[in-house]
């Protein structure tokens, strides 16, 4: 039976978490270096190994020259960095709803409950998209495109993992609505028309949505994300419970007086938006539960963690904590092949997974299910490269044991051996033998930009995936998009 594990690395839901990061840049170059020892590999593998002494996959890779650059480098930024998918999805959605207010506007404004629909809406399409299922059935959808489909529809396809620019786009949406609803309803009470309780809740859930948009930007983001994790929960369950009382208080002061308020609210479109929006949160919650876990402590840098309650597929991660109110980490899962259950590897990076790792924990809390991240694109193409960088290699590990497609591993790393076990590394070169590991302990940093694009041409793929941290991966993929590779790897959007 073939082991096919499942690993997750802290992340948010449609990314893989930051790894503790190995270089803050990447060397120009490549040194040169004696033959790599044989004492890391296990004797079958070392011999394999020593019959291509000559030939590493890698080792000339200084000697190529990379294609030049398209475009200029002010249109190259628009274009792949200022206008990278998920921008264009939250453009759209943020223009949509201006010209939409354009539109109100130049006919002379709108019913303030029909402004109530509009703003229930957008944050109705904010909740949704990040919804464990929603998010699932996208991916599922997206990724049905056939292998035999162009290859530019099933890279265009690929960028479903950007979903997160309709969430963010329509939560600002829903905040510049809520600015000329706050307008409307002033106005009305200063006409006698509403009640004061729905003009306070109105400037109490527009203070809300400021205070959430403003700690949900990057900066605020990647500095604190752990406070960002917080006050976005905890401040979004406060504007949900109020958007609920401001939804029914809307309905009953904008009613007609002979029209019961019970029949009003089931025919408001305002009340069913509330009321989906308010379950697509909830359900998630509803699973939390405490699961047994198998810890195994693989070096002072890693640990396994194995589950039995839940099957997840490759590409997918879930969510542990062992505080569910107050931090919830992502990890990408590896499936255990014939058997119920997956296993996720957690790499040393910040406080909390420090101390799983000095004190693996027995139990853990789970909420919500196996949810599909970048990865879980692979299978839209014939070859692909997958490129991981230290820990980077857990959500990679699924598709190389799952073997659903021509894939070629390179994967750089610090002494994996122990690092991660010699039996996960045993496991990784047995269902690919062909893999490159790259010691950066026996070969310094490489130019990483140069070393993918010649193991990208080298195996004349369609695709290269990459999980590694977040400067490499920006660096890495604008390297790569720039130069007409189709390249893919995690954002980073929340």
């Amino acid at each position: 039976m073939s082991t096919s594990l499942t690993f997750t690395l802290a992340s948010s839901q449609t990314s893989y978490p930051q790894q503790k990061s190995e270089t803050n840049s990447l060397a120009a170059s490549l040194p040169v270096v004696s033959p790599p020892p044989k004492a890391y590999l296990t004797d079958s593998y070392a011999a394999s190994l020593a019959e291509k002494e000559g030939h590493r996959g890698w080792e000339d890779y200084q000697e190529d020259v990379l294609p030049s650059k398209s475009l200029s480098q002010p249109l190259r930024n628009i274009r792949y960095i200022i206008l990278n998918i998920y921008r264009r999805l939250f453009t759209v959605c943020f223009l949509i709803n201006v010209a939409i207010l354009m539109w109100i506007t130049v006919k002379g404004g709108a019913e303030t409950p029909y402004i109530g629909t509009i703003i229930a809406g957008n944050i109705f399409a904010a909740v949704s998209i990040r919804q464990d299922h929603v998010v699932n059935t996208l991916f599922k959808t997206f990724t049905a495109v056939p292998q035999s489909a162009p290859l530019w529809v099933r890279t265009t396809v690929a960028r479903v993992y950007s979903l997160g620019g309709t969430h963010s786009g329509s939560s600002m949406a829903a905040t510049m609505w809520l600015f000329y609803f706050t307008v409307k309803v002033t106005q009305d009470l200063i006409g006698g028309r509403v009640s004061p309780e729905l003009v306070g809740i109105t400037y109490t859930v527009l203070a809300l949505l400021c205070i959430i948009v403003a700690l949900a930007m990057p900066a605020f983001r990647r500095l604190h994300h752990d406070s960002f994790e917080m006050t976005h929960r905890f401040l979004g369950w406060s504007a949900t419970a109020l958007l609920w009382a401001q939804t029914i208080l809307l309905i009953r002061d904008y009613k007609s007086p002979s029209v019961p308020l019970g029949a009003a609210i089931i025919r408001t479109p305002a009340f069913w938006l509330v009321l989906i929006l308010t379950l697509s949160i909830a359900t998630s919650w509803l699973t939390l539960r405490k699961v047994s876990v198998k810890p195994t402590v693989l070096s002072n840098h890693a640990l396994r963690l194995d589950f039995d309650y839940a099957t997840s597929v490759p590409g997918s991660f879930t969510r542990i904590s062992s505080s569910p109110l107050t931090e919830w980490h992502s990890f990408a899962t590896i499936a255990v092949s014939g058997r119920q259950g997956y296993s996720m590897i957690i790499s040393r990076a910040r406080d909390w997974t420090s101390k799983a790792i000095a004190e693996p924990p027995n139990e853990v809390w789970v909420r919500g299910v196996p949810t599909c991240g970048v990865m879980n694109i692979v299978p839209l193409f014939r070859r692909v490269l997958i490129v991981a960088t230290g820990s980077g290699i857990a959500p990679c590990a699924p598709h190389v044991f799952a073997k659903g497609a021509e894939i070629k591993l390179l994967w750089t790393s610090r002494n994996i051996r122990k690092t991660y076990g010699d039996a996960f590394v045993d496991s990784i070169l047995e269902a690919a033998p062909d893999a490159i590991i790259y010691d950066t302990d026996a070969h310094g940093r490489p130019d990483l930009v140069k070393l993918v694009h010649h193991v990208y041409k080298d195996f004349d793929a369609e695709a290269v995936c990459i999980i590694a941290n977040e400067p490499i991966t920006r660096k890495v993929v604008y390297g790569l998009m720039t130069r007409g590779v189709p390249a893919f790897g995690a954002i980073w959007d929340s």
